[in-house]
């Protein structure tokens, strides 16, 4: 057990460090993006044809998890966009908006009604976000680029829970499908893309390949296997509370390696305390509500 926390926070350090690898590479989002799902998705290969577990799909599944693939990768596209048009602590703060899109989305998609309690605590992070909106005009193109990451990721949650569910596939083999659909999505995507922002060079420097090699090894495929090796000893449920501290490693990681902290102000920190109360509000309606349904079961057994 106690190997499996430690493994599970290493994994949330790492997951703050993909901020902050997205500030470090200089490429341009589309070209980031593109590298990292190139270099995963041959690595994915190597690795699963060594271990003799590759799998052919049926065309049928291929679609279906290549199309969680492309809203993966629009929403590092996004999220990373946001953290170039603006820094890394804008940009894991946007990220706190998933909670609310998915509060809204996903009862759609499950076609239930939407929790009125989920909704009131994510609009208190929604009362942060727009605290941080009008601290300065200069972030506001990231912030807004981070509002749609934040949709796209709420999207790619509910998406990958249903492929999950509804198939049988183990996650090496369902990460390379996803990396697979989304470098193809992004490589159709790309031209026009780069015609609207375009780039001075296509091809990575030196520092940025060893940078894009370590964030494709360690912080996505590194990251995935940590999570999984946790959950052998520990619930899904205490590895989804715990990753609400990520935004908080990648703004210390921010302020330490970037300075981010002279950037920032009041306004800031305030919108940042009602983001992290909204998290903290949920964490203890769920632990109270897990609490209850425990007692209930402990009693009906007797």
């Amino acid at each position: 057990m106690k190997q499996a926390f430690v493994k599970l926070h290493l994994s949330i350090l790492i997951a703050g460090f993909t901020g902050i690898f997205g500030k470090l590479i200089t490429l341009n989002e589309g070209m980031l993006v593109w590298y990292r799902l190139l270099i995963t998705s041959v690595l994915l290969l190597i690795m699963l044809s060594v271990t003799k577990r590759f799998v052919r799909l049926p065309i049928k599944d291929f679609y279906r998890i290549g199309f969680v693939g492309l809203l993966l990768t629009l929403h590092w596209l996004f999220f990373y966009a946001s953290i170039k048009y603006s820094n890394v602590s804008i940009g894991v703060v946007c990220f706190s908006m998933t909670g609310f899109f998915t509060a809204v989305l996903e009862p759609v998609v499950s076609r239930r009604r939407i929790s009125v309690r989920e909704l009131s605590f994510s609009i208190i992070a929604l009362l942060g976000i727009a605290l941080i909106f009008h601290f300065d005009t200069r972030y506001r193109t990231g912030i807004m680029c981070g509002a749609i990451s934040s949709a796209l990721a709420a999207s790619f949650v509910i998406a990958n829970k249903r492929v999950a569910t509804n198939t049988n596939y183990s996650w090496d083999v369902t990460l390379f499908y996803e990396m697979i659909g989304g470098f193809f999505s992004l490589s159709i995507i790309l031209p026009f893309y780069l015609q609207l922002f375009p780039v001075v060079s296509f091809f990575p420097s030196n520092t940025d390949l060893i940078y894009l090699l370590i964030f494709s090894v360690v912080c996505t495929i590194g990251l995935y296997m940590l999570q999984i090796q946790a959950l052998k000893s520990i619930s899904a449920f205490t590895l989804n509370l715990s990753y609400n501290l990520e935004p908080i490693y990648s703004i210390v990681l921010a302020m330490i390696i970037f300075g981010e902290a002279k950037e920032l102000n009041f306004s800031f920190y305030t919108g940042l305390l009602l983001i992290i109360l909204s998290v903290l509000l949920q964490m203890y309606t769920v632990m109270k509500e897990r609490k209850r349904i425990h007692l209930a079961e402990q009693r009906s057994g007797f």
